[in-house]
C-alpha cells in the first residue's frame, strides 16, 4: 500500500541515537533531523532546547514524529495534544539502536505504514498492535494515497462489525483489499463502496472516495471554492474526490485561484492549455474515454476511471526562497529557513554557504557558484523556480543584509519576462553577523546603530568615507562588514582615521570572527588600541557610540552594552 506522508521530523536526544537516525533520514523523503542541543550539539537539521514543547509543536503542526527514544517519554510529551483521533500525524518510538519500531498514535493517518517502511530499513519486525490490521493485513479505515474516507465518524463501527464476524462484500476498484484478509460474501450486508459519488449515510455502507476528479479553470474571475463545491454537488459528485485543480500558465500569479486551491485542499497545477480548447487537453493528458463536463462559470469538470496523479499535470507554481542560514551554527539557523530546505529540490549559493547549508539528499540538486555571481545566480533561481521546482538561495547571516535577498529582488527588477513575476518568492530572515557578534558581547547594539559594508566592489570608496563621517558624527553605534582583505589591507585602517576623528580612543570596540562556527573568537578591545592587523574578511567589528559602556561579567570577563537612554542615565 503506497502513503505519502508529510517530511518527517526524526527526534534524537543524545549521539548515540545519531547512526540510526542518519540511516531513517535517507530512506525517508525530505525527512529533518531534530537533536536535542545540550546533548547532541547542532550536528542535526533542527536543534532544539525542550522535548516536550518541541513534540507538542510538531504534533500540533501535523508532522509525522519519529523519536528515538523510549515510547514512554513520547507518549508524557504528547499526551495533553491527544484529542481528535482522525487528525493526529504519526507518532512513532523507534530504539537508539535500531532493534525496535512501536507506531504509538496515528492509525487513521498511516502510522502503520511507516512503521513498516522503518521496519525494512533497519532489518526488523515492527510491533504493531492494532487489531484489524493484524487481523485482516490492513487498515480498512486508511486508504492509500489517491482514495480517502468519506465519513470518518460514520464508519468508525464499521471495522468492528468485521471484527465481530459480520462478511463485506465490495463495489468498485479496490487493488489494496485483493490480497487482505477481510470475510468476503457476495450476499453480506455490510459494503465498502468505492465511488467518487456523494455517499447516503447508509450505516452498513463504508465510502471510499478516488480522488479521481479535475477542475480546469478557463478564468480567474467569477469563481471560487464554493463555486467548484457546488458544480460538484450539482453532479451528485463528492468533493472529497478532487484530485487537482488546473489553470493555464497565464493564470499562475493569480492570488485568487491560489486561494481556492487552499480551500478545497487540492493542489494547484499550471499548464499550457488554450481555455478554448480545453477538452482538447483534457482529452490528451487524460485520454479519450475520459467523462468531461461543463459549467456557466467556465470551469470543465473531468471524471477519470482511476485515481489521478496531480504530479504529472502539468506543473506546479515554482518558489524561490531566499534563506539566511545565521552565522553559521544550525542552532542559529531560524525553523523556516530549515523547512525551506528541507522542500528544496534545488540549493544555489555561493559554495562555502551552500556546504554551510548542507547536508542534502540524493533527489535535491546543488548549484554552488563563485561569491562574486550574485545577479548570474539569482537569474538561475529564477529560471528553475519557473520551471516548477522548489528553490533555495542561501546567504550567511540575514539574506537582507548585505546578502543575496537583493541581488534577488534586482534580477526580478530588471526582468521583463511576465513568468518570473508569478513564481511564488519568499525571503526569509536570518541572523545576521552582527546581531551575532553583540549577543556574545552582550548589548553593544542597545540603541541606534547602523551597518556599513567597507568593501568597494560594488559602491566608491569615497562614498564609504562619506558614510563614514556622517555616522561617526551622528554617534551612532557601527558594525562594519568586510573590514579588511588582501586586495585592501589599507581600508581599515583609513577608516578608523576617519571615525577617530569624532570617537574618543577609549571608545569601546569588539571584534567577533566566525561567531557560530567552530574556532570562533570574541575580543573587547578600544578605539584607541585598535590595529588593522587584528582583523580579517572574516571579522565583524562593531565601534561603540559614546555612552557604550563595559561591566564586569561576560564571556571576557567583561559585558558590553549600549544603554537605552542617551546622555546622563535615569536615576544615575
Amino acid at each position: 500500500m503506497s502513503v505519502t506522508f508529510a517530511a518527517p521530523a526524526i527526534v534524537v536526544l543524545g549521539r548515540s541515537a545519531l547512526d540510526t537516525a542518519r540511516r531513517l533520514r535517507a530512506s525517508l523523503p525530505k525527512a529533518t533531523l531534530h537533536g536535542l542541543t545540550a546533548r547532541v550539539g547542532d550536528d542535526v537539521d533542527v536543534p532544539f532546547t525542550e522535548l516536550g514543547a518541541h513534540l507538542q509543536s510538531l504534533y500540533a503542526q501535523g508532522t509525522p514524529i519519529v523519536a528515538l527514544c523510549a515510547a514512554g517519554i513520547v507518549i508524557r510529551c504528547v499526551a495533553p495534544m491527544l484529542s481528535n483521533k482522525g487528525t493526529e500525524p504519526p507518532v512513532l518510538a523507534v530504539a537508539e539502536d535500531g532493534s525496535a519500531v512501536v507506531p504509538l498514535l496515528g492509525g487513521l493517518s498511516g502510522v502503520n505504514v511507516l512503521a513498516r517502511q522503518i521496519a525494512r530499513t533497519l532489518g526488523i519486525a515492527p510491533a504493531i498492535t492494532t487489531s484489524g490490521e493484524l487481523r485482516f493485513g490492513t487498515c480498512v479505515l486508511n486508504p492509500p494515497e489517491g482514495y480517502v474516507l468519506a465519513d470518518l465518524a460514520q464508519s468508525k463501527h464499521f471495522v468492528s462489525d468485521l471484527l465481530a464476524g459480520e462478511s463485506v462484500r465490495i463495489e468498485g476498484d479496490a487493488p489494496w483489499l485483493r490480497d487482505a484478509d477481510l470475510p468476503r460474501a457476495s450476499t453480506a450486508a455490510r459494503t465498502i463502496r468505492i465511488t467518487p459519488r456523494i455517499g447516503d449515510g447508509d450505516r452498513e455502507t463504508l465510502v471510499i472516495h478516488p480522488r479521481s476528479l479535475l477542475v480546469a479553470l478557463t478564468r480567474a474571475d467569477g469563481v471560487g471554492a464554493q463555486q467548484v463545491r457546488d458544480m460538484l454537488s450539482a453532479q451528485g459528485l463528492s468533493a472529497l474526490a478532487l484530485a487537482v485543480l488546473v489553470a493555464p500558465l497565464s493564470l499562475m500569479g493569480h492570488a485568487a485561484i491560489r486561494t481556492m486551491a487552499h480551500e478545497l485542499g487540492v493542489p494547484l497545477r499550471f499548464a499550457a492549455f488554450d481555455p478554448a480548447q480545453v477538452d482538447d487537453w483534457l482529452t490528451t493528458m487524460l485520454g479519450s474515454d475520459v467523462d468531461i463536463r461543463h459549467d456557466e462559470r467556465g470551469m470543465a469538470l473531468a471524471l477519470a476511471g482511476a485515481p489521478l496523479d496531480p504530479t504529472q499535470i502539468g506543473r506546479a507554481r515554482g518558489t524561490l526562497s531566499v534563506i539566511g542560514l545565521g552565522p553559521g551554527n544550525a542552532g542559529l539557523r531560524v525553523p523556516e529557513a530549515s523547512a525551506a530546505l528541507a522542500a528544496a529540490t534545488d540549493i544555489l549559493g555561493y559554495a562555502t554557504y551552500v556546504a554551510m547549508a548542507g547536508p542534502f539528499r540524493d533527489d535535491q540538486t546543488v548549484h554552488p557558484t563563485d561569491n562574486r555571481e550574485e545577479l548570474m545566480r539569482a537569474r538561475h533561481a529564477f529560471e528553475l523556480a519557473c520551471e516548477g521546482k522548489h528553490v533555495v538561495v542561501v546567504s550567511s547571516g540575514d539574506p537582507g543584509v548585505f546578502a543575496m535577498a537583493s541581488a534577488v529582488l534586482e534580477a526580478l527588477d530588471l526582468s521583463d519576462d511576465p513568468a518570473w513575476k508569478a513564481v511564488d518568492l519568499r525571503i526569509v530572515p536570518g541572523i545576521s553577523a552582527a546581531m551575532a557578534t553583540a549577543a556574545c558581547a552582550g548589548a553593544p547594539l542597545g540603541h541606534d546603530f547602523c551597518m556599513l559594508s567597507l568593501s568597494d566592489n560594488l559602491k566608491p570608496w569615497d562614498i564609504i568615507c562619506e558614510r563614514l563621517r556622517h555616522a561617526a558624527q551622528a554617534d551612532l553605534v557601527m558594525a562594519f562588514y568586510n573590514p579588511i582583505s588582501r586586495a585592501r589591507p589599507w581600508q581599515l585602517g583609513e577608516a578608523l582615521d576617519i571615525v577617530r576623528q569624532w570617537r574618543a580612543p577609549q571608545t569601546r570596540v569588539v571584534l567577533g570572527r566566525d561567531i557560530g562556527r567552530p574556532g570562533a573568537t570574541l575580543v573587547n578591545t578600544t578605539l584607541g588600541e585598535l590595529r588593522p592587523e587584528q582583523v580579517d574578511m572574516r571579522t565583524m567589528v562593531i565601534i561603540g557610540s559614546s555612552t557604550t559602556r563595559g561591566i564586569d561579567g561576560g564571556p571576557n570577563g567583561e559585558w558590553i552594552y549600549t544603554p537605552r537612554w542617551y546622555g546622563e542615565a535615569p536615576g544615575r
